[in-house]
């Protein structure tokens, strides 16, 4: 028999020991990842009275796609809509924490006189707490429904996000970039434009698709689907400069967005799980004891450094987000430990050679001992702020409550400007970053191709035209976006001052817009540039005149809206978001109510017409929830059945009466439910009985007597089905069912 590959017997060594260690660590009721790790030491060559893992290269190489898969899973958890929704609160925070942080764990390696790749790289580690770790410890410590719970987890997702960013940007470092200098701009500059143009192409494409594949996807080919395009996008993000595990984190993002993210989430679980697994178990097998041992100063140092930063810097952090004392340390003491983010900052560092071998050790024996520590952290941020409280003046603690209170601005005018302002600039920037990646795809490849065939001037005659004609939509958006906004017509209205700066807005935006055309015609043309801008400008009044362009623009930003608010819809299809239309409702006094048919209720198969809903109680049917079907403005002649879900307006008493009485109008149940048994009984037709010559339908067993025949006898206990057409005859013996009562008033029973 042939010997199996070292891979397989390794895999077979990692999942045993791994499954044995997570065990008991799920019995000790400590979080997974730390039983990854023990098992990772176990089966590690600095272990000699264990078995070992033979080649730690093909181990690592799983390891590698299993960072992909865990930012391809947290991306699917993420939305970039609930970044929008969450406020400036959480991104001061997140912001003030990072910077604080990482600073501080660069200054403490620099105290120990580590190199400054190993300062750098270990200060972003202890910029990073663990998501997984403190949602376990909120869940254990039943503190998942507080607000500063909430809090603390909205910070986390920005973290999460910036840790992404950050390793593009430690990337970047480590091949020799000036972090001082336009390199490190020119890298922000270009993961910008990058995320904005895969999120936006994404949007449109990958929803698009999975849209018209939908019926001939199940669990199988879904999660096949799913996997590809992650792994698409790591190669495709490696190809640009960036990490594998960015664009995988891109791809799951994308995928959040539509409306199979839940059921992708579910399929691609156990892939993540068993790749993690195999990633986590590699970062102990970096454990060396004896770098422990030796780095045991280190270790400490590190570890108060987490835990009295996080619980300072942190809690400053948060109340310079506008949060009270009392609520920010509790957010504060909560995010002292690090963890996986860690880990793969530190893989990094290490596939690209830029730390030292101590360093990983270090970095998981820290996230060990803080890990133990966090739900300790959490349940002395009350104690450390009533001692706080009692030793500063109370006028202190007011001005530490009021220290983050954001000054808010009550101008109207304002406000307008503020909001114009900022969907013009989004805008702009979407629109012209996908410009730029049309222009650099048509100058890359098309234009080369294009002069194989044609004369030089020609070639770049077409191409030109070609590009002005597929950039004119984004053009047009950048120019005339928002024009017509609400925030605009008041504004122009409101004031006459505003005019000027609002024809301002347009003249630069339209500078934006000739600034494409004159780079094309420039690069393609070399025509003066007086004679190239003469033309831009020219195009662009001919775009902003046209109505076809306006309705192609029209036509892919709905596109894109829809597409983004896919899952959005698909939730409140199925009842699990209410409709956007409720905070106008609210406005008005009226107010949306979900609200179950019970099985007995009296309610059940009459149609809405019958139960005049409006004239009982003052309410309107908008939908029915039956099943995973909604059925939307439903008419008079629609039954209510047990088990629907009816979503109705009104205001609250009409609500609360209409509530009332659906408690209320529900059938008690039978009192007698003792006599509803079913018994069998057999009869023989007398001749003299009234069944006697009729048939089945003729005879009334089941109409008139409540009974059901369900036989008759054939002779040797047989039984065979009655005919509807055939007679009782004198003699026969026919077998009946019914309740006893019922049964008592048939004609020929036996008795």
């Amino acid at each position: 028999m042939s010997e199996l590959p070292a891979l397989v017997k390794d895999l077979a060594l990692i999942l045993v020991v791994a499954g044995m260690v997570t065990l008991l660590f799920k019995k000790l009721r400590q979080p997974l990842v730390l039983g990854y790790i023990v098992a990772g030491f176990v089966v590690s060559p600095h272990m000699p009275y264990t078995m070992s893992v033979m080649d730690k290269a093909d181990v690592q190489t799983w390891a590698d796609i299993g960072v992909i898969f865990l930012l391809f899973s947290l991306g699917l958890d993420f939305s970039f809509k609930k970044i929008f929704k969450m406020g400036m609160a959480p991104v001061i925070a997140a912001l003030t924490i990072i910077f604080s942080m990482t600073a501080l764990g660069a200054v403490v390696g620099h105290a120990f006189g580590w190199s400054r790749m190993d300062c750098i790289f270990l200060g972003g580690m202890l910029a990073m707490s663990s998501t997984t770790i403190i949602y376990k410890a909120f869940d254990d410590m039943g503190l998942r429904q507080q607000k500063f719970a909430g809090l603390v987890m909205s910070v986390l997702i920005l973290e999460d996000v910036l840790a992404i960013v950050m390793m593009v940007m430690l990337s970047a470092l480590a091949g020799g970039a000036d972090p001082d200098g336009g390199q490190m701009v020119a890298s922000v500059v270009k993961i910008a434009f990058f995320l904005t143009l895969w999120f936006v192409v994404g949007i449109f494409a990958v929803p698009a698709f999975l849209r018209h594949t939908r019926r001939l996807m199940n669990d199988e080919t879904l999660t096949v689907v799913s996997l590809g395009l992650c792994c698409a996008m790591a190669c495709l993000s490696t190809l640009v400069g960036f990490s594998s595990a960015f664009g995988a984190f891109v791809m799951g993002s994308i995928l959040a967005e539509t409306v199979e993210a839940d059921k992708i989430m579910r399929v691609v679980e156990p892939v993540k799980n068993l790749f993690g697994a195999i990633f986590f178990v590699s970062v102990g097998m970096l454990v060396d004891p004896q770098i422990l041992v030796d780095y045991a100063l280190p270790i400490v140092v590190i570890v108060l450094t987490i835990l009295l930063g996080q619980g300072i810097i942190g809690s400053a952090g948060f109340m310079l987000s506008g949060q009270t004392l009392k609520t920010s340390m509790r957010c504060g003491f909560s995010m002292a430990q690090i963890g996986e983010f860690a880990f793969i900052i530190a893989s990094l560092g290490l596939s690209l050679g830029v730390i030292g071998q101590f360093l990983y050790p270090v970095v998981v024996a820290v996230s060990v001992i803080t890990t133990f520590l966090t739900p300790y952290m959490i349940s002395w941020a009350d104690p450390c702020y009533a001692r706080i409280e009692r030793r500063l003046p109370r006028r202190w603690i007011r001005r530490l409550n009021h220290l983050g209170s954001p000054t808010r601005d009550t101008s109207h005018d304002t406000g307008h400007w503020h909001r114009l302002i900022r969907k013009m600039l989004t805008a702009t920037l979407i629109y012209s970053v996908l410009s730029v990646a049309v222009v650099t795809l048509m100058f890359s490849f098309f234009l080369p191709f294009v002069r194989q065939i044609l004369p030089h001037w020609w070639a770049n005659g077409v191409c030109g035209i070609l590009t002005v004609v597929l950039i004119s939509p984004f053009l047009r958006s950048i120019i005339m976006k928002h024009n017509h906004s609400e925030e605009f017509k008041a504004l122009w209205t409101e004031n006459r001052v505003n005019r000027l700066p609002l024809l301002f807005t347009l003249l630069a935006r339209i500078a934006v817009a000739t600034a494409f055309l004159f780079y094309i015609c420039n690069y393609l043309a070399r025509f003066a540039n007086a004679i190239v801008i003469t033309l831009a400008l020219a195009v662009v009044m001919l775009m902003v005149v046209s109505r076809s362009l306006k309705r192609r623009s029209i036509r892919l930003e709905r596109l894109f809206v829809q597409n983004l608010r896919s899952r959005d819809i698909e939730a409140q299809v199925h009842g699990r978001r209410r409709p956007l239309y409720e905070g106008r409702l609210l406005d008005h006094n009226l107010h949306i109510a979900d609200y179950d048919i019970p099985a007995g209720s009296l309610l059940a198969g009459q149609t809405l017409r019958e139960l005049q809903l409006p004239a009982r109680w003052g309410i309107h049917v908008s939908s029915i929830l039956r099943g995973h079907r909604r059925i939307n403005i439903p008419g008079g002649d629609m039954p209510v059945f047990p088990g629907d879900r009816l979503q109705v307006i009104g205001t609250d008493e009409q609500l609360r009466e209409f509530g009332n009485s659906l408690r209320q109008e529900v059938d008690a149940g039978d009192e007698h439910i003792e006599q509803r048994e079913m018994k069998l009984r057999s009869m023989v037709i007398a001749a003299d009985s009234p069944l006697a010559g009729k048939t089945l339908s003729q005879s009334g067993i089941r109409e008139h007597y409540g009974c059901m025949a369900v036989g008759i006898e054939m002779g040797e206990g047989s039984l065979a089905a009655i005919a509807p057409s055939r007679p009782f005859s004198p003699g026969d013996v026919v077998w009946v069912v019914g309740e006893e009562s019922a049964l008592r008033t048939l004609p020929d029973l036996q008795r």
